[in-house]
């Protein structure tokens, strides 16, 4: 979960899907140096992207998904594209750099924390929690796990299809800051189980505790530390320099 970083404009992106949207890149440059006409990304999804189209699929199946994230997604779905034909338009004769090209394995060990803080973690929480029946704590934990692999599915979508710099962006961004509320729920209810006494629920409470601790700093970190004042000016500038090319 890199914030946006790599050029998949990705707030996931493990370093194996890295390399292989790079070697991508460069099967598509050289193509574009043999032939007079530009070349357009087609619909491609990774198998991760479509796992985590199986998670959301899943959790949505659960009825443990509010009505209201259910909206967050559909609108974050419209609003892209509303957004990429009347401010942000991609220039299918302009190849997109980049936005980061040095420190490339801090950024890739960054990227897999996140996965792990973010993703992965929590989807083992929610399953001991099938197990051990602890309904509140999976319904805690199920919107932040819900609008990340949502997040994934559409930061994959957006790079697919061809969106311009800003406009991938504009997903990590978005689903950042709405996830930091469901993470908020998600520790408050946990901190809320003091005086608890069922059987083998304590190691789990604390569990739940420390990884809702963890999400919410890594998290916040990650929009208010990177995404606003980092990412995004380099986005903004990559993309109204080309256009200038342009």
């Amino acid at each position: 979960m890199s914030g946006g970083v790599g050029p998949t404009g990705c707030d996931i992106s493990l370093p194996k899907e890295e390399q292989e949207i790079e070697h991508k890149e460069e099967q598509d440059k050289s193509l574009n140096k043999s032939t007079s006409t530009p070349q357009r990304k087609t619909s491609f999804l990774s198998f991760r992207q479509l796992n985590c189209l199986a998670v959301v699929v899943v959790l949505s199946a659960s009825g443990m998904v509010s009505p209201e994230d259910f909206g967050f997604v559909l609108f974050s779905v419209i609003y892209m594209c509303f957004i990429s034909k009347v401010a942000f338009p991609s220039h299918p004769s302009k190849e997109q750099p980049p936005i980061f090209t040095q420190q490339i394995k801090i950024l890739k060990i960054y990227v897999f924390i996140g996965a792990i803080i973010g993703l992965y973690a929590p989807i083992a929480y929610i399953l001991h929690g099938i197990f051990e029946s602890d309904k509140e704590g999976i319904k805690a934990a199920t919107p932040h796990v819900f609008l990340l692999a949502s997040q994934v599915f559409m930061e994959g979508v957006a790079f697919s299809n061809g969106f311009s710099s800003p406009i991938r962006a504009f997903v990590p961004v978005i689903y950042n800051s709405r996830r930091i509320f469901t993470i908020v729920d998600w520790l408050r209810d946990e901190i809320s189980k003091v005086g608890e006494e069922h059987s083998g629920f304590y190691k789990r409470i604390y569990a739940g505790r420390a990884l809702a601790v963890a999400n919410m700093a890594f998290w916040c970190f990650n929009l208010f530390g990177f995404l606003i004042p980092v990412y995004l000016p380099r986005v903004f500038k990559a993309y109204y320099s080309s256009q200038k090319v342009n």
